[in-house]
């Protein structure tokens, strides 16, 4: 049995909204990751076997490795095809915004979402939520957002009518957001989830070697590059920093979602237990923060580069170059670890 996390009169409240609404539309992050497409569309097949019209819009590109989901192929990408993006959110009646806890977090959808006069449910797993949305479900002790989605599915009553396709869309955001529950993933009310998605038909190994372990040659000689050149130990901070240019990874034909997972690389290191890669993205520094035990990430994120997310798990962003951010955070170092 699940505890009830969710307050009843948000589940109510929700409940409402979706009888109510004859348009629902769902927005979730820039630079989608596998918890915020796999809630999406986890919701999004919940949504149609209810036989309510839904779609899913996304600011950017949908990286390769999530393109096997079902129905991924529905969502409408903003930067690809804006003016079916803009109009989807302008005639949206009821919004469900997830896996982000502010607007800026959707980038070119930021204004549209924030000035949209449909009713607004934020479903998210991230700490410190705007007041933007009419009912707020906000669980940063949970592991993902998809979690949430799962609890959300059955405390309106509905588990039995889940479909596969939903449960399939779930489990890959489960998987995602805790690295093939790899971290993050203590809770056993979580085995228990993760049980439930298994009875509905979803087949977890499949889908961990589709989600993991399908990436291209190119992926593979570019985790290279970045493990045996780039990578910077720093053994008296507990620390591996790594910095990568536009042009290095362009030199490696690089595509949305091939670091996937890079970050969490240097923590296989005996005695590293935080790892922060960089690199170029546009006119700015993408900052990703991985750690292990007690080692803050989101305020480290919070306090070096305006950033923010979980504990062993946040991200942050620079306006600087590549070595000057970097020096920032190593010289930083001595004041988040003791020698």
């Amino acid at each position: 049995m699940l505890s009830k996390v969710i307050p009843e009169e948000k589940i109510i409240a929700t409940l409402k909204a979706i009888n109510k609404a004859d348009k629902i539309v769902i927005v979730t992050h820039k630079s989608p990751d596998g918890d915020a497409i796999g809630s999406s569309l986890g919701l999004y097949h919940f949504l149609y076997s209810q036989e309510k019209a839904t779609d899913i819009v996304v600011p950017d590109t949908i990286p390769d490795y999530l393109k096997g989901l079902p129905s991924v192929s529905e969502i409408a990408v903003h930067s690809e095809d804006p003016e079916r993006a803009e109009k989807l959110v302008a005639e949206a009646q009821l919004l469900f915004c997830l896996d982000f806890n502010t607007p800026s977090r959707t980038g070119a959808l930021a204004q549209l979402v924030t000035q949209s006069g449909a009713r607004k449910i934020l479903i998210d797993h991230h700490t410190d939520p705007d007041n933007f949305a009419d009912v707020c479900i906000s669980h940063p002790e949970l592991c993902s957002t998809s979690e949430l989605i799962f609890r959300l599915i059955c405390r309106m009553g509905y588990f039995s009518e889940m479909t596969l396709e939903s449960a399939h869309c779930i489990c890959a955001g489960i998987l995602t957001d805790t690295g093939g529950l790899a971290y993050n993933s203590n809770s056993p009310k979580l085995y228990t989830i993760m049980g439930e998605l298994l009875g509905k038909g979803v087949d977890k190994d499949l889908l961990y070697r589709q989600l993991f372990n399908t990436y291209s040659e190119q992926r593979m000689r570019l985790m290279g590059y970045f493990l045996s050149q780039k990578m910077e130990v720093l053994p008296e901070y507990q620390t591996a920093v790594t910095a990568m240019s536009a042009e290095e990874l362009r030199r490696f034909n690089y595509q949305p979602g091939d670091i996937e997972g890079f970050v969490n690389l240097p923590l296989s290191i005996s005695g590293i237990r935080f790892s922060v890669f960089m690199r170029e993205h546009n006119d700015s520094i993408k900052i990703s923060l991985r750690s292990v035990g007690d080692i803050p990430c989101n305020r480290i994120a919070a306090e070096l580069f305006n950033g923010g997310g979980h504990k062993n798990a946040s991200g942050g962003e620079s306006q600087l170059g590549l070595e000057e951010t970097k020096q920032i955070l190593i010289q930083a170092l001595p004041r988040y670890f003791k020698h």
